[in-house]
C-alpha cells in the first residue's frame, strides 16, 4: 500500500482527504497538523507522497520543502491552496511541488491528483530499479567476461607452455582469479604413495612457500582425494583442520585422469565467505585443464622414452648390421680360400700319373669338382649391402635406377646359365617414395628365382612403367618352367614350397614370402601369373612419389 502523509490543520479538509478519499481508495494515510511534525514523520516513516496546505500557521509548507531537500529527502509534495493564493502556489512549484489541489475540491479530484503523482513516482522508481539491475547485470557480465578470458588463457597456456612449473603457476593464478580467492596451492600425487607434493602456490606465507616440490599435507586434501568430489567448507567446520590457520573458507577440487585422482587444486579466502556453486563449476573447469596438462606431460614423457628406446634399438641394429657384414666378408674370404685349396687338391689328384682311378671314381671326382665350382659361385654371390650408416626410412627414389642396378648385378649369373636378361623402361625417371634397400632386395629375390627356373637359351625381361591406375610397376617375365596352379595360391605364404629343384645358380635372393612382406611394407602390392611350361610373370606396383 502506498503511504500518504496529509499536512493540514483544518479537520474538515484533512478528513475529506484522508478518510473519505484516500482510505476509501485503499491508501495508507497519516495526518499531522503542522510542518515541524511533518518533517519528523517523513524522516521516520518515509511516505510516498505528501499533501501539504500552503497556509499552515508557524513553519510554512515552503520551509518544510526546503528542510526536506536539505536532508536529501525528495518525497513528492502536492500543494493544497485556496483560490487566489497565487503567490504561495508559485513559490511551492519553484521549490519542487509536483501537483496542486485547489480548495474546495471533491474526493475524486484528490484521488486523481494522488494517482498522477504516484504514477510519476512509480515510473521513476522503475527507472531506478532498471538502472540498478542494468548496472548489476553489467558488473556480472564483466565478471563473466573476466572468468571466460581467464579460462581461455589457461587453455591457451596448456597447449603452448611446455615448462610444467610455469604452467602450474598459470593454472593456479587462473583458479584464484575466477574464484576470487586470496590464496591457493596445487598438489600432485607422489608416485606409488598416498602423499602429495606441493607443485605450485600463490600468496602462501613464506614459511609454507618454501615447501615447493616437497611433500606437504594441508590436513584436508587427502579427504578429497579419497572421495574424488569437490569439497567447499567455511566457518566453524573448517576449524577442525589445520589449514584453518590460513583462512576461513576453502574449496578443494580433485584433478583426475581416468577416474583416478592425480592432483588437487585448493583455493582459500581469509574471510568466512562461502564459495558458491558457480565458483565450484569454474574451479572444476580449471581442474579439467590441469588434468589435460598432466596427461599431456605423461604422454610426452612416454613418447620421449619410447623414442630413446627406439634410438637405442636402431643403434644396436646398426652395430649388428656392421657385425653381420663383417662376418659375411670373413665367411666369403674363408670359403674362397678353402674352396681354392680343395679345387687345387682335386686337380692334383686327377693328374697324378700313379693314380689308378676307375671310371666310377673319376665320375665322383668330377661331381665333387662341379659342386666345388657351385660353392665358389655362391661365395662370389655373397655381397653384403652397404647399409652401415644408411637410412632405412622411405625416401624419394628413381625406380628405374634401382631396377637397372639389379639387372646389371645379375647379368653375370644370367650369362653363365646361357639366359638373356634385358630391361625395358618406358620413362627415364619414375619417382617412388620407398626404402630403396628393401626394393633392391625384392629385385634380387625375383631375378634370382627367374634365373634358377629359366631354361638355357631362354630370356628374362624386366619391364618398368606405369599401370593403368598410374602406379609405378615392375614386371619380371621369364620363359622358364612355370608354376602349377595349386602351388600359385601358396607361393607367397611359405619359403619351403616344393618347387622343382633347380640345377642353375641365379645368385642370392630372399624368398618370396619376404619379398611380399617388403612390398606390402612399402605400400605396394605383388602378384604372379604363370602357366606350367610357359614361364612366369611376377609383378609389383608401388605408389608414385608426390
Amino acid at each position: 500500500m502506498d503511504k500518504i502523509l496529509v499536512v493540514e490543520n483544518d479537520p474538515v479538509i484533512s478528513d475529506l482527504i484522508a478518510r473519505q478519499a484516500l482510505q476509501a481508495a485503499n491508501y495508507q494515510t497519516a495526518v499531522v497538523s503542522d510542518a515541524s511534525t511533518a518533517i519528523t514523520r517523513v524522516m521516520q516513516q518515509a511516505p510516498d507522497v505528501i499533501i501539504a496546505d500552503l497556509s499552515l500557521p508557524g513553519l510554512s509548507t515552503q520551509d518544510m520543502i526546503v528542510a526536506l531537500i536539505a536532508q536529501n529527502i525528495h518525497t513528492p509534495v502536492i500543494a493544497l491552496a485556496r483560490q487566489g493564493d497565487d503567490t504561495h502556489i508559485t513559490q511551492a512549484f519553484r521549490l519542487g511541488a509536483v501537483d496542486l489541489l485547489i480548495w474546495p475540491f471533491k474526493e475524486a479530484e484528490v484521488i486523481t491528483v494522488v494517482e498522477r503523482a504516484l504514477k510519476q513516482i512509480h515510473t521513476q522508481q522503475e527507472r531506478e530499479r532498471l538502472a540498478r539491475k542494468l548496472q548489476e547485470t553489467n558488473v556480472e557480465l564483466q565478471q563473466r567476461v573476466r572468468e571466460l578470458t581467464t579460462i581461455y588463457n589457461i587453455g591457451k597456456a596448456v597447449t603452448s607452455i611446455t615448462d610444467q612449473s610455469l604452467l602450474f603457476e598459470k593454472i593456479l593464478d587462473g583458479a584464484t582469479r575466477v574464484t576470487q580467492s586470496d590464496m591457493g596451492w596445487f598438489l600432485l600425487t607422489e608416485d606409488d604413495t598416498n602423499k602429495f607434493r606441493l607443485a605450485a602456490q600463490r600468496n602462501l606465507p613464506a614459511s609454507l612457500a618454501q615447501h615447493i616440490n616437497q611433500t606437504w599435507d594441508d590436513g584436508i586434501s587427502s579427504l578429497v582425494a579419497m572421495s574424488g568430489e569437490t569439497l567447499a567448507i567455511h566457518g566453524d567446520p573448517l576449524k577442525r583442520f589445520k589449514v584453518s590457520t590460513l583462512g576461513q573458507s576453502t574449496m578443494v577440487t580433485p584433478i583426475k585422469a581416468q577416474k583416478q585422482v592425480i592432483g588437487l587444486l585448493v583455493v582459500m579466502r581469509k574471510q568466512p565467505q562461502p564459495f558458491v556453486e558457480s565458483e565450484q563449476h569454474l574451479l572444476e573447469a580449471v581442474a579439467d585443464y590441469a588434468s589435460i596438462s598432466l596427461i599431456n606431460a605423461r604422454l610426452f614423457q612416454a613418447i620421449e622414452k619410447r623414442a630413446q628406446t627406439l634410438q637405442r634399438l636402431a643403434n644396436s641394429a646398426q652395430v649388428g648390421e656392421k657385425i653381420t657384414n663383417e662376418m659375411l666378408e670373413v665367411v666369403k674370404s674363408s670359403l674362397h680360400r678353402h674352396l681354392n685349396e680343395t679345387h687345387h687338391a682335386l686337380e692334383r689328384l686327377a693328374k697324378t700319373p700313379t693314380g689308378r682311378w676307375h671310371a666310377k671314381q673319376r665320375q665322383e671326382l668330377a661331381n665333387v669338382e662341379k659342386h666345388i665350382r657351385k660353392l665358389s659361385q655362391i661365395a662370389d654371390a655373397v655381397q653384403p649391402l652397404p647399409t652401415a650408416g644408411a637410412s632405412h626410412t622411405p625416401s624419394r627414389t628413381n625406380l628405374n635406377e634401382l631396377v637397372l642396378q639389379s639387372v646389371n648385378r645379375f647379368q653375370h649369373y644370367a650369362q653363365h646359365n646361357h639366359i638373356s636378361l634385358v630391361a625395358e623402361t618406358a620413362e627415364k625417371n619414375l619417382p617412388v617414395r620407398v626404402d630403396s634397400l628393401q626394393i633392391t632386395q625384392v629385385m634380387n629375390g625375383l631375378l634370382s628365382n627367374a634365373i634358377k627356373y629359366s631354361n638355357p637359351g631362354g630370356q628374362i625381361t624386366v619391364r618398368v612403367g606405369r599401370s593403368n591406375e598410374g602406379l609405378a610397376q615392375v614386371s619380371v617375365i621369364d620363359t622358364g618352367i612355370g608354376i602349377k596352379e595349386k602351388q600359385l595360391a601358396k607361393i607367397f605364404e611359405t619359403k619351403n614350397l616344393s618347387l622343382p629343384e633347380s640345377q642353375r645358380f641365379g645368385g642370392l635372393g630372399v624368398h618370396l614370402p619376404l619379398v611380399k612382406e617388403m612390398i606390402t611394407g612399402n605400400q605396394g602390392k605383388l602378384w604372379v601369373n604363370s602357366r606350367p611350361g610357359q614361364g612366369s610373370t611376377f609383378t609389383f606396383a608401388l605408389p608414385p612419389a608426390q
